[in-house]
């Protein structure tokens, strides 16, 4: 199904504010996760959505939760520590994440506890 279509289903006959948990595993977008602030949203799943990219992830001061793991993304995790700061639990597995310096602005994340890099490159480092 197509984001947008699936945003809407998601979203229906509920206030932005009413939305706390919002699941698009298995979409498909162009421009990737872009929808309307979801003020009070805490988790996000974007399983599988064909993401090369999250620097369009809309802000969501209050999201602990996000996955965003089978997708193709490689980098642009510093857009996390701006958009999501409250982030405890991120899913990135199964992304193209090769470098340690992908992972480095994961760092900003001060209440990341829990990081989930399985099937990414980085892993097989010497220096992971």
């Amino acid at each position: 199904m197509e984001m947008g279509k699936q945003i809407h289903l998601e979203l229906w006959n509920r206030t932005p504010s009413d939305v706390k948990e919002l699941v698009l595993d298995n979409s498909r977008s162009n421009e990737g996760v872009s929808h309307r602030a979801q003020p009070d949203l805490e988790f996000l799943s974007t399983i599988n959505v064909g993401l090369t990219s999250i620097t369009n992830l809309p802000r969501a001061n209050k999201l602990k939760k996000l996955e965003l793991s089978s997708n193709r993304a490689s980098g642009g995790l510093e857009v996390l520590a701006e958009k999501c700061p409250n982030l405890i639990h991120l899913n990135l597995s199964g992304n193209k994440i090769k470098d340690l310096s992908t992972i480095e602005p994961l760092k900003k994340l001060e209440n990341l506890e829990s990081l989930d890099l399985f099937n990414c490159e980085v892993t097989n480092l010497n220096d992971y």
